[in-house]
């Protein structure tokens, strides 16, 4: 008898990315909503076999999404704004994907002049409604669609897709555990612009409809499910613990027979662990990974029924796991306990980490054999399963294995580097300091720069064609010379400055068009940095990266970014901006090692970047963007070790920046970000400039920062680059005039919400044309 192996989820994406490329080729009009759907079914088709295959007891379904998982939740339950045009029945796929990404939809004429607030394009033509908001999941590099919510919110069953999907593998001969987002979660984790909405009396309305979801659910042999509350990670105040204690009484009572395995990843239950193991569902899932005391604190007060799901697999990370560790963990819970109340599982859904490492051919030999993937991480629970089954001996060679790759790691000399331990260890308090404060910095910067009010700017990267693929793809290959990829990479920039200058963009940017992705560019010139083949994971719809495998010590050998720099600004007289990714998020989109501190890993970028910082400012580049997009993303989830890190990282940013002389002006950008809770942090960078993505929440974030008095300059993003649709110039000025209720027309900037790397030319011309035209006009109103 071996112990029950569980999975939380798995990977939506296909090994080839086919999910990727069947959506945008839907998109694109150039295949059929019956072709992407097809290969939506042969994804779930193949994740559920492999994870039969791979000794998985407990296998997820409804874990699967076209776009997001929390939108799926959001259009099951019909919770779609007006603005959309959907009244009731089945949400098609255009309307699913307008909530995603913006587009046209049919919009009825009666809604083209209500006081919603939103964009509603021009009544029954549909011309481009607004997506929804996206922000950041949790503390991960996923980005989810926020629901909307109104006073009064009602609920409606439009279509049971996790019964669909789990019917769907039921037909395949697999019998799998339904996942669902939990009711308290789900509305804790959107928004509502009502001032009279309240959650517990929406949750009241939502909880008949969601038990509808269940009842289909049981009556077609589901048996189990698995409710995630990824909330009862965070502070919760008593409204919040009642409300969790109203849902799973309410759906035992409607439920008896259905079992629930409620599901919290990313931190500890903490002072909501009482609470959680208190009320009437079968099993709990621990994440054993980020909160390995939650073990022994559930064990001592869980009923003898309640299964404990031990989340001991890493299900964000990339390394492989101390199988023999984890077992002499784990084996004296099971020995009290029994192993029919007992799963060993991942941490959490393992759709954060890439799928197979069996496709990695080139991976450095010592790197890989310390890795671990998807695949990889069902088959290290599938041995703990044995492990700590009646018969461990049957698994002595896994184990083995696991040990000396464990130890091969440590003893690896490619890990330390004692020149870069050095460093670090020598760092001084005033290395993260500028010369002198903002106030002063700021006149030196007018009388250098000698830029308009309301300059505008972009985020640093422009379109990457499919000619610029096309080119990078063939250099790589072999089959264009390094010479002729230079000069095709130097003619995009020089075109594209030259663009810039015609439509009278202020500062310029040289486009980046040599560049893979904002981290993996970096980090394939750092040593102490690995990267993948196909080590994809996605960060939103169609949007995957490679996040870069850091195994060692970090340093920077050379320059990285220097001579294309010098070489854009060579070709024109405005000022140039330098772009950098800051250590910040250099971290927090990596992998990042486990066994050294992330503050340490943290410094030891931060160094290497004020190199580059330095190097930039002497080769004539007077504007300098540090970019820290993962900063507020990288919060712990309890607000009792905010300060900490908050400490640290704001030093790695400073001491990335505080290199250059007062005359030069750091920027810096960050994403989808809840800034009320860390104005104090923010105000800390010390950045002149700060860019913000702030066009879908109608510039409701600048709140935070002119309730703040925050003094520096401010880039409130005027329109949303995640979608395709083009706002006008009045929509652009509307913004801004917003953004001047908020902040001193001296602090504004205007540019886009963020890069425009993803982007087409035919989208991004015209939108920057709008956008140069409505800081002009504002100019002139001044």
């Amino acid at each position: 008898m071996t112990v029950t192996t569980a999975n939380l989820g798995f990977p939506r994406i296909g090994k080839q990315r086919e999910l990727k490329f069947a959506l945008e080729s839907y998109w694109a009009g150039k295949s059929s909503q019956q072709d992407l759907l097809a290969t939506a079914k042969s994804l779930r088709a193949a994740n559920w076999k492999l994870q039969q295959e791979k000794g998985i007891k407990n296998i997820p379904s409804n874990d699967f999404s076209l776009y997001d998982h929390v939108l799926d939740l959001a259009v099951t339950l019909g919770v779609i704004p007006a603005v959309y045009g959907w009244k009731s029945g089945k949400v098609d796929l255009d309307t699913y994907f307008a909530l995603a990404r913006g587009g046209k939809v049919i919009i009825p004429i009666e809604l083209a002049s209500c006081s919603c607030g939103r964009d509603h394009g021009n009544g029954a033509s549909g011309n481009g409604v607004p997506a929804l908001e996206m922000t950041k999941w949790f503390d991960t590099n996923y980005h989810y669609m926020v629901p909307e919510f109104s006073a009064g919110q009602t609920f409606t069953l439009t279509d049971n897709k996790a019964l669909n999907e789990f019917n769907e593998a039921k037909e395949l001969g697999i019998h799998t555990r339904p996942v669902l987002l939990g009711p308290v979660s789900f509305l804790k984790l959107g928004k509502s612009n009502d001032a009279n909405f309240d959650l517990n009396k929406t949750l009241e309305a939502l909880l008949p409809v969601y038990t509808e979801i269940l009842v289909q659910l049981h009556a077609a042999g589901a048996d189990w499910v698995q409710i995630d509350e990824p909330v009862l990670s965070l502070d919760l105040d008593a409204r919040d613990h009642e409300s969790i204690r109203t849902t799973y009484e309410f759906l035992a009572e409607k439920l008896p027979e259905l079992k629930i395995l409620l599901a919290n990843y990313f931190g500890s239950y903490g002072d909501n662990l009482l609470t959680a193991i208190t009320l009437p569902v079968a099993g709990l899932h621990l994440d054993l990974v980020r909160a390995p005391q939650d073990l022994d604190a559930a064990a001592k007060i869980a009923r003898p029924d309640l299964v404990l799901s031990l989340g001991v697999i890493d299900g964000r990370n990339i390394w492989r796991a101390d199988l023999r560790g984890i077992s002499e963990r784990v084996k004296s819970v099971i020995a009290k306990r029994g192993t029919d109340t007992v799963q060993i599982a991942p941490s959490c859904s393992l759709l954060h980490v890439p799928i197979d490492l069996a496709s990695e051919k080139k991976l450095d030999a010592d790197i890989r054999q310390s890795l671990a993937f998807a695949v990889q991480k069902l088959e290290e629970l599938t041995v703990l399963g044995t492990v700590l089954g009646d018969k461990p001996e049957a698994a002595e060679t896994a184990l083995k294995a696991s040990d000396e790759a464990i130890a091969a790691r440590k003893a690896s000399a490619k890990i330390n580097n004692k020149a870069v331990q050095t460093r670090v260890a020598a760092i001084t308090d005033a290395q993260s300091h500028r010369n002198s404060p903002f106030d002063a910095r700021v006149k030196l910067q007018a009388d250098h720069l000698k830029l308009p009010l309301y300059p505008t700017t972009t985020i640093g990267s422009f379109p990457q064609t499919a000619e610029v693929r096309q080119a990078r793809s063939r250099f790589t290959k072999g089959e264009l010379s390094a010479s002729d990829y230079q000069n095709f990479l130097e003619q995009e920039t020089e075109t594209a400055i030259r663009w810039q200058e015609e439509i009278g963009i202020d500062v310029l940017v040289h486009g980046e068009f040599e560049r893979n992705d904002m981290v993996q560019y970096f980090g394939e010139q750092l040593d102490g940095y690995a990267f993948t083949q196909s080590g994809w994971v996605q960060s939103y719809g169609s949007r995957y990266v490679r996040p870069p495998v850091i195994y060692g010590d970090v340093s920077r050998p050379v320059a990285m970014t220097v001579e294309w720099a010098k070489f854009a600004q060579s070709k024109t007289d405005k000022p140039m901006k330098g772009m950098l990714t800051g250590p910040v998020t250099m971290l927090q989109w990596s992998f990042v090692r486990d066994d050294l501190p992330r503050s340490e890993v943290c410094r030891q970028i931060a160094l290497a970047l004020r190199d580059e910082v330095t190097d930039l400012e002497a080769a004539g580049i007077s504007i300098i963007q540090i970019d820290e997009p993962a900063l507020r993303e990288g919060l712990p989830l309890r607000k009792s070790d905010w300060a900490a890190y908050l400490e640290w990282a704001v030093t790695a940013f400073r001491l990335s920046a505080a290199g250059v002389q007062d005359e030069t002006q750091i920027h810096t950008h960050m994403c989808y970000s809840e800034f009320n809770d860390i104005m104090p942090a923010i105000a800390a960078l010390d950045a002149d400039v700060i860019s913000i993505e702030t066009s879908r929440s109608k510039m409701e974030l600048l709140s935070a920062f002119s309730e703040q008095g925050y003094p520096n300059e401010i880039g409130p993003g005027v329109y949303d680059i995640h979608s395709p649709r083009i706002p006008d110039v009045e929509e652009m000025v509307d913004l801004i005039e917003k953004a001047a209720q908020k902040l001193k027309a001296q602090q504004i900037w205007v540019n886009p919400d963020c890069g425009l790397k993803t982007r087409g030319w035919a989208e991004t011309k015209p939108a920057l044309v709008n956008l140069v035209e409505a800081a002009r006009q504002l100019r002139a109103a001044a």
